[in-house]
């Protein structure tokens, strides 16, 4: 499979580069300029662009099958997840080709809280950390009500995401946040990878949201 990963220099995208290569699969690593090209994994193809650019996301999607967005906003500029979904969803049109997005856990429902989202509770999401939340919640609502014809997927994270331990296990949900018997939710940055490739490998999730976690 040939995969384009824009944010390939981030926390999730330099994992999700580094699992697909494990895999055997051609990779294209994306990242603003290349000054970062030094961070990327050298076993992908290099290449420069901007995901809030429809012309190089159609650039940078010709010949492939996949593109993974993996972007993170600069602080102060979280409202710019929405507009990277439309110009992801603009670049893609009419391409055939599939879009996995790396999401928020935000918009998914607390388990027994009769569908309280995770933004709206503290033990999840922390009030210094629900402005980034928001802009995700709004990123997943881009894609949600987008009219394409673009094949996407929305995959959302545990409360808790961040480098860790490669497992190759975890659970999925549709729209709940997954927690343990403690209450906790998590989740490596690298098993969100490992669950990403099994859906670009094996397809279950068309124009809709699933998530992960332990």
């Amino acid at each position: 499979m040939r995969i384009t990963v824009f944010g390939a220099a981030g926390n999730t995208g330099s994992r999700v580069v580094a699992e697909a290569l494990s895999r055997g699969h051609e990779v294209t690593a994306v990242v603003r300029g290349p000054a970062r090209f030094a961070e990327l994994h050298p076993g992908a193809t290099h290449r420069a662009g901007d995901a809030e650019s429809p012309e190089d996301v159609a650039k940078s999607s010709v010949g492939q099958d996949l593109v993974v967005n993996a972007t993170r906003p600069a602080p102060g500029r979280e409202d710019d997840h929405p507009a990277i979904i439309r110009s992801l969803l603009a670049g893609l049109a009419g391409t055939g080709v599939r879009l996995l997005i790396v999401g928020g856990a935000g918009s998914l429902t607390v388990p027994g809280t009769a569908g309280v989202l995770a933004i709206d509770d503290p033990r999840y999401v922390p009030v210094a950390w629900r402005h980034i939340a928001a802009a995700s919640n709004a990123q997943y609502e881009a894609v949600r009500t987008a009219d394409t014809d673009v094949d996407w997927t929305y995959l959302s994270p545990a409360a808790l995401f961040e480098p860790g331990a490669r497992t190759g296990k975890f659970r999925m949900s549709k729209d709940e946040l997954l927690v343990d018997a403690e209450g906790n939710s998590s989740i490596s940055m690298e098993d969100f990878a490992v669950a990403l490739l099994d859906e670009a490998e094996t397809p279950a999730h068309h124009r809709s949201r699933f998530a992960v976690g332990y």
